[in-house]
């Protein structure tokens, strides 16, 4: 076995990891340079990287021409995706204690059923929710997509704690329990101590998918409870050029999921591999 084999034996997984990495961040690095751009520069094909700088981008997606401001729409992503996540944890900390650790009976087709929530189709209920919303009188309503984001993130919540909740040591519990411990008590200072790992992973998984949703909000929501997604789609026009000022908006209205993520990376990476070895 030559030199070159051995290095690529020992160092072949890190450089495939390297490569998909950099692979997987080169949309990101073009979109950042793009949006520090002007509109006439980011619009040539093929692009040039040569091209001067500028943060017109920037002050366009942040009103200074006179257009809307971003700040109610980022302020209304924030309430749904932080308080619909707190509300599925609530909810599957519980549900996933009941499945793994207390399990019920049949609790395998009880993952099942859901799972199956989620192989429905997001625009097939988009026309009952809509005449819901519509009769009851909460279109443009921040709440209602609370509501939403909660029960749509609900059950991958659940299935993903129910397998970090297995891992948690029976023995401690019981012994928390003849101490006298009832059941929230465990759930809040004995369970969810040792699953904080799964917890932040599932967490941050549920803030991401509220932060991008799209198709709701652009459908039941206008003026008052516009969130960031739909905010930026309002930059894309049939005439004119907009590609630098596109860039910007999405780069700005990612950054809130890039700390997060960045922020969590311990936590997520613990937790994404909690129940992976049984």
């Amino acid at each position: 076995m030559t030199a070159v084999s051995r290095l690529l034996r020992r160092n072949g997984p890190g450089l495939v990891a390297w490569l998909a990495g950099i692979v997987f961040f080169l949309p990101i690095a073009w979109m950042a340079l793009t949006s520090f751009h002007s509109e006439a520069d980011a619009a040539t094909n093929p692009p040039s990287f040569t091209a001067s700088l500028t943060l017109d981008g920037y002050r366009e997606f942040f009103g200074s021409g006179g257009g809307a401001s971003p700040w109610p729409a980022l302020v209304n992503s924030t309430v749904a995706s932080v308080v619909s996540t707190l509300c599925v944890l609530l909810l599957a900390l519980p549900a996933a204690y009941a499945l793994s650790i207390r399990p019920v009976r049949k609790w395998t087709d009880v993952l099942f059923f859901f799972l199956s929530t989620k192989m429905l189709p997001a625009v097939a209920g988009l026309l009952p929710i809509y005449l819901f919303a519509r009769n009851t009188g909460m279109l443009d309503n921040i709440w209602l997509l609370v509501v939403l984001y909660t029960s749509m993130n609900l059950p991958i919540a659940v299935w993903m704690m129910q397998s970090f909740l297995a891992e948690v040591p029976v023995a401690v519990i019981e012994a928390a329990r003849v101490d006298g411990a009832r059941l929230p008590t465990i759930l809040a200072r004995v369970v969810a101590p040792i699953a904080l790992p799964g917890i932040a992973a599932t967490a941050l998984i549920c803030f991401i998918f509220s932060w991008n949703e799209l198709l709701f909000a652009r459908v039941l929501t206008g003026v008052v409870a516009e969130t960031a997604p739909v905010f930026l789609t309002g930059f894309i026009t049939s005439q004119g050029l907009f590609l630098a000022k596109v860039c910007a908006a999405s780069l700005v209205i990612s950054l809130p999921v890039l700390a997060a993520g960045f922020a969590a990376q311990d936590k997520l990476v613990q937790g994404l591999s909690l129940g992976a070895v049984k």
